[in-house]
């Protein structure tokens, strides 16, 4: 009998016994490592053990309260369950959650590759080395402050009163550099990378230090640059950072608090150039770390947000799918409230480009390759952004990194002045992306 098998069962019998007819239970356990080095010494090692769990349970009103947890053996199933339910008396009595229609739906087969925990000793002396090779990679790179290999053991589950019940089972290794220069009379610069893997061995620890060496020479011999209107052209960590910022756009939740960008009604409106189209897919090959149902057991899916420029669906939770005459689309999380994430972009091209550029012939063009300062330089309600990042001249081909600039614009506009999406894509943490080209964005200098 499975972990999961296991909380179902001692969950109906102490609800049996509190008298509690209607309930659900989400719940992860994180078994995580990480080693940090710096100096050529372990600078932190961390081994944790981590559970969460959140019980909703409704009243004979259809009231519901919510607790949360972190102990699942009988005692703290019971304890929740009897809190949860003294807390339903002061639950909400509109717009009340209720169990997902798709609780029970078969969930997507999806291939799932399991990999076997790593002794610390074995992460450190990597780590070691990596960092060992950075320091000696140019005379200039001092020290890489920030760093790290991870690997974490994911096990998830969801369980309700009509008989629900999921559980799914992850492992992956992430590694991230991070290095800075010092030169005389120059300001530092630094460059980064992240990788991540389903295991240790499959982890590409090369290509993230050639990453991280790469673009931290590459910001060495900086220029100042003047204000002005730019072509610009976004790395895709870049463009899924704006598209992450401004996710109230197609958030049903958002869309019904008012809080958006779009109203109810802009389903089937254009909002972007015809050659953008974004997916949120969980279930992406690239998605090292997807799930197959979120937190009210909804079955995760590849669900088309922009199509062709065109806005096509927006994620929903079950609360939003009913009040809008909808279906959930697996992108809820349980807790005090119901809210809504995006899982995993996937942007590729629409309609096909009638011009091609690149980058070797392409005059003066700024390449963003990172945005800064997201909590504070973004808008979300207006649309607006003045961001801080990273980058890079290009005129043919050559690269002169910036020394500090901040890029301007309102975001509705911008997906509308995209002008070429290449086509191959690069996998990030957040999604799946080529580099997108914008006609005219507003470029402040020192």
């Amino acid at each position: 009998m499975s972990k999961a098998q296991t909380i179902a069962l001692n969950t109906k019998e102490k609800a049996e016994k509190l008298n509690i007819k209607k309930y659900d239970i989400y719940g992860s356990t994180v078994e995580q490592t990480s080693v940090q080095v710096f100096q050529g010494e372990p600078k932190q090692v961390k081994a944790s053990h981590k559970s969460s769990v959140i019980v909703r349970v409704w009243n004979d009103d259809n009231q519901i309260g919510v607790t949360s947890t972190t102990d699942v053996d009988d005692k703290g199933i019971e304890a929740a369950l009897k809190t949860a339910y003294e807390a339903s008396f002061f639950g909400v009595k509109e717009n009340i959650p209720d169990f997902s229609d798709k609780a029970k739906s078969p969930l997507p087969e999806v291939q799932v590759e399991l990999g076997e925990q790593t002794p610390p000793a074995e992460l450190i002396e990597k780590l070691l080395t990596v960092e060992d090779n950075l320091l000696k990679a140019h005379s200039a790179i001092a020290s890489v402050p920030y760093n790290g290999i991870s690997e974490q053991e994911i096990e998830r589950f969801y369980l309700n009163s009509e008989g629900a019940l999921r559980e799914e089972n992850r492992t992956y290794a992430t590694i991230y550099l991070y290095a800075t220069t010092e030169q005389e009379g120059r300001k530092p610069r630094s460059g980064g990378a992240f990788k991540i893997a389903p295991s240790l061995p499959k982890l590409d620890i090369d290509s993230c230090f050639q990453e991280t060496v790469t673009k931290t020479i590459s910001h060495l011999d900086y220029q100042p640059i003047k204000s002005g209107k730019y072509r610009v052209v976004f790395s895709p960590e870049a463009f899924l950072s704006l598209l992450g910022a401004f996710s109230n756009l197609y958030n049903a939740q958002s869309i019904l608090d008012k809080q958006s960008l779009s109203t109810p009604e802009s389903l089937g409106e254009k909002i972007a150039s015809p050659l953008l189209s974004v997916s949120d897919n969980a279930l992406h090959p690239a998605n090292i770390s997807g799930e197959t149902f979120d937190g009210e057991g909804t079955p995760t899916q590849n669900l088309p947000l922009i199509l062709e420029g065109v806005l096509t669906n927006f994620l929903h939770s079950s609360v939003t799918a009913k009040r809008m005459k909808a279906q959930p689309t697996g992108n809820a999380n349980i807790g005090a409230k119901v809210s809504i994430s995006p899982n995993f972009f996937h942007v590729f091209r629409g309609q096909q480009p009638t011009q091609k550029y690149n980058l070797d012939e392409a005059e003066n063009v700024i390449l963003i390759d990172d945005v800064q300062a997201l909590h504070a330089g973004v808008n979300s309600l207006q649309g607006s952004f003045s961001l801080p990042f990273d980058g890079w001249l290009i005129n043919k081909g050559e690269k002169t990194s910036i020394e500090a600039a901040t890029v301007a614009g309102d975001f509705l506009d911008l997906l509308k002045s995209i002008i070429f999406i290449e086509e191959e894509a690069e996998i990030t943490p957040s999604g799946v992306c080529p580099r997108i080209w914008v006609d005219s964005l507003s470029i402040t200098g020192q």
